[in-house]
């Protein structure tokens, strides 16, 4: 499994980098716009938080293949080892492909249906997110289409992988995972909702009481 953040929050990468087994951050216009700086700032203040390791996702404005690839060669050659989101429209295939030619690693975002999917992989892609919460909120159900697309990327192109995004509930994240999705990118608040929870929490602090009670003192003893 291939775990990521999708934001752009440079603290909050920091404070769960130390707690999460990532291997990266996915960013999009929306979240890089919501911190308000610089992309040339944001992304090398990402990968810091990371500890200079990991992957880093970022996308794309552009929506014509020419200036898709031209935008994406900008940001390989400021920022090292960026991955490149691209959405899966027409114009969007045709800069995969073209990407693909030139050793630029891409993947193919706003996924809404495994055949979408499938065409951005079979482009180039070496990645493809299906938005699963918001297929959900038109109708549609986001888990089957990660299934079906897991199926076809096996199927016909095995090495490119699903890295499934949109989630507003850790029970989303792990029927996702249960499909064999290879790869999930988390926000925040969904990722903090796995380790933070109440009942845990309370728990933890009748263990406390409890020994507090017993022996005097929060400690192990000599």
């Amino acid at each position: 499994m291939e775990l990521y953040l999708d934001t752009a929050d440079v603290s909050a990468v920091k404070r769960l980098a130390r707690v999460l087994p990532l291997q990266g951050v996915t960013t999009n216009p929306s979240t890089l716009a919501k911190e308000g700086k610089p992309l040339w700032e944001v992304l090398p203040a990402l990968r810091d938080a990371l500890g200079g390791a990991g992957k880093l996702f970022t996308q794309v404005l552009a929506n014509d293949a020419e200036r898709i690839v031209s935008e994406a060669m900008m940001l390989t050659e400021r920022i090292s080892g960026v991955i490149i989101e691209i959405p899966a429209t027409g114009e969007g295939l045709a800069a995969i492909k073209k990407l693909k030619t030139m050793n630029i690693p891409t993947l193919g975002t706003a996924v809404y249906g495994a055949g979408q999917g499938l065409l951005a992989a079979a482009a180039g892609a070496e990645y493809v997110s299906p938005y699963v919460d918001r297929m959900d909120a038109q109708g549609g159900n986001g888990i089957v289409v990660v299934r079906e697309l897991q199926q076809l990327l096996a199927l016909h192109v095995p090495g490119a992988k699903v890295l499934a995004t949109s989630f507003r509930t850790p029970r989303q994240v792990l029927d996702c995972l249960l499909t064999g999705c290879q790869a999930v990118t988390l926000p925040v608040d969904v990722a903090e909702q796995f380790f933070n929870v109440p009942a845990v929490q309370a728990a933890v602090e009748t263990f406390e009481q409890d020994w507090q009670a017993a022996f005097g003192a929060l400690t192990l003893g000599q």
